[in-house]
């Protein structure tokens, strides 16, 4: 299966998709990684990596017309499931009908709970003992389309946010590659809001 990447900074779930293919654990193949910020730092790392790499500035344009070229590369490049690692952008309802069913995002809460930015201060400030990552397909509102995964990180006494994001964000990088690999497998069937898992085929 074809992905493609969107990020806007360091692009560290990236990173572990990269890795989970290398290691042979997800049968994906990232056929371009897009960054809507110059400079990003997870454009260097895919390079680095020999994974396309581009940037297709965000700012100045409004949401349709940049998100008309993003689909123009994205299915240039043959892209079959579109994943979104940092991207910090809301798309546009003609981005999703481009691909649909095949927008995934990983949010740093268990969502609904503390949806938008700095999930993990929303975690703190609110005082829940479990917090966590999700892994959803996208739609046009803000971290609100059909759940795929989910993962649970204990909330400690002495936590801040700095502790508790990076042990979220060690979930991320597992549940998200696990998404992408259940979808792969063809195992993965939406019925309205709710996400049916389907079992593993046997050998």
């Amino acid at each position: 299966m074809r992905l493609g990447i969107l990020i806007s900074g360091r692009g560290s779930n990236f990173e572990a998709i990269a890795n989970s293919i290398s290691r042979g654990k997800l049968d994906a193949e990232i056929a371009i990684v897009i960054s809507n910020r110059p400079g990003a730092k997870g454009l260097e790392i895919a390079t680095a990596r020999g994974i396309p790499a581009k940037c297709i500035p965000s700012r100045g344009l409004d949401r349709e017309e940049y998100d008309k070229l993003l689909i123009e590369e994205l299915k240039a490049n043959e892209v079959e499931l579109v994943c979104l690692a940092g991207f910090m952008r809301l798309l546009s309802a003609n981005f999703i009908k481009a691909f649909p069913n095949r927008v995934l995002n990983i949010h740093p809460s268990l969502l609904p709970a503390f949806p938008g930015l700095d999930g993990q201060k929303q975690a703190l400030d609110y005082g829940v003992k479990i917090a966590g990552c999700t892994v959803h397909f996208v739609d046009e509102f803000l971290d609100s389309g059909p759940i795929v995964l989910q993962s649970a990180v204990p909330v400690l006494d002495d936590d801040d946010v700095d502790s508790l994001s990076a042990r979220i964000l060690a979930q991320e990088h597992a549940t998200y590659s696990q998404a992408i690999q259940l979808i792969a497998e063809e195992r993965v069937v939406i019925e309205g809001r709710k996400v049916r898992i389907l079992p593993e085929r046997a050998a």
